[in-house]
Formats: C-alpha cells, sequence, structure tokens
C-alpha cells in the first residue's frame, strides 16, 4: 500500500467524511501574504472534513434556547474540532515516518485578531483539493451535505497524488444565506479569486454580533439554510 493510500485508509477509518489533496500553486501568494513564507513553502495540502450532524444543525432556528446553543457549540463544533486535530496529528506522524515534512493547522484556533483570520484558510485547502465551491456566504459549498462540514488542513511536501480542483460556483440566483443574515454580513457577490474577502463578507459585524450575547450564545444559521445542505439530508 503506496502512502496515498495509507493516509485515505487511514482517515476514513478514523472518521473523516472527507479526504483530498490539494496542489497550492496557484494560491502561493496569497497563502504567503496570510501565513508567511513557513507556511507558504509546503506544495501541498491534505483537506480532511467532519460533517456535522443535521439533527444539531435543524435545531438553530430555536438557538436562542440555552440546550440548542450549547449542543451545537460542543458537538457540533468543539467536539468536531477535536476530532480533526487527532486525525491531523495521527496523518502528520504517518508522513513524517515515510520520511516527509507535515505540518497541521488547527482546526480552529485564530492567529490574527485584526483579519479575524488563522495562518491558513482551511476553506481554501478544500476548495482546491475538489471538494466544493467557496458560496456567497464565504464558507465551503459541498455538493453533498452543502457547508455542513468542519474542515482542517495539513501542510506537506510528501509526494502525493492531487485528488481534484477548484469547482465552480453553483450557488446561481440564490441568496438565502445573505437573506438570513441577523447583522446583513454578507454582501450577496459572488466568491473571484483575485477579490478580498471583504467584497462579500463583514467578518467583524459577525463577531460582535456572536460576542454581544450570553456567553454560550451562537448563530450558524448559514450553514442551516443553504439549500445544498437542508435538502440533501440523507
Amino acid at each position: 500500500m503506496d502512502l496515498n493510500q495509507q493516509l485515505r485508509k487511514i482517515a476514513l477509518d478514523e472518521g473523516a467524511d472527507f479526504y483530498g489533496v490539494a496542489d497550492l500553486s496557484k494560491a502561493h501568494e496569497f497563502i504567503k501574504e496570510q501565513g508567511g513564507d513557513e507556511v507558504a513553502s509546503y506544495p501541498l495540502a491534505i483537506s480532511l472534513g467532519i460533517r456535522i450532524m443535521d439533527s444539531i444543525l435543524d435545531q438553530l432556528l430555536n438557538r436562542e434556547e440555552r440546550s440548542v446553543a450549547v449542543n451545537y457549540r460542543h458537538h457540533g463544533y468543539d467536539i468536531i474540532n477535536r476530532r480533526l486535530d487527532l486525525l491531523a496529528s495521527r496523518i502528520s506522524s504517518q508522513i513524517q515516518n515515510n520520511g516527509h515534512s507535515a505540518l497541521p493547522i488547527p482546526a480552529s484556533e485564530r492567529y490574527d485578531d485584526e483579519r479575524i483570520c488563522a495562518v491558513f484558510s482551511h476553506k481554501l485547502a478544500a476548495h482546491l483539493a475538489g471538494h466544493g465551491w467557496i458560496g456567497k456566504s464565504c464558507m465551503l459549498i459541498t455538493p453533498e451535505v452543502g457547508p455542513r462540514v468542519r474542515w482542517i488542513t495539513i501542510l506537506t511536501d510528501a509526494p502525493l497524488q492531487v485528488t481534484g480542483a477548484s469547482q465552480d460556483e453553483k450557488c446561481g440566483e440564490c441568496t438565502e444565506c445573505v437573506d438570513i443574515c441577523p447583522v446583513s454580513a454578507f454582501t450577496g457577490v459572488p466568491f473571484k479569486e483575485n477579490e478580498p474577502r471583504e467584497t462579500r463578507y463583514d467578518a467583524s459585524a459577525c463577531e460582535k454580533y456572536l460576542y454581544s450575547g450570553e456567553e454560550w450564545s451562537v448563530c450558524g444559521l448559514c450553514v442551516y439554510i443553504c439549500p445544498h445542505g437542508r435538502n440533501k439530508k440523507k
């Protein structure tokens, strides 16, 4: 079993719903600007995703009820992020044991408070790995379950086979994520690689809203409402 097969098997056996490998060369300058030279030095990224439970997401219209919000934050966010971090660590060790370098990027850790971003974009890796497209909500939309997925990335120089390419946007005229946002954080402008995030999304408005309520407050309405996930539940 070659390294490609080993890593895919580990990922799927240990709970990943999505596994892909992305060629990062097209996004080198963007990656360097966001994360610096070390992060940008890796040619490939492994993109891993775990699907969020529909039973949790479908309660988000009642997110002002503490039990709903706490369950979403715990099982829909914290626990899945821990699972992703452990999986990324396991796969990174396997890569290193095969004589290559691997840098796991935490599932949810911010490093730049001013820009409200992580050291590397998991959505970018998932997009380049062929998992889906960037929607009007600035989330990664998969054809299978829409945005109902949490992601993690492993940067590596291992000679892995790239699994896909970025998909064209398929949101069309739909604006459900834009319309449901309680603070109008989305402009409705479709994603374009050469345009800044601010063209589509006001991250500070989203952040202020989340921290303006109770400690346990959540939102997630843009994840809940997307027809690509809501209408394809299994």
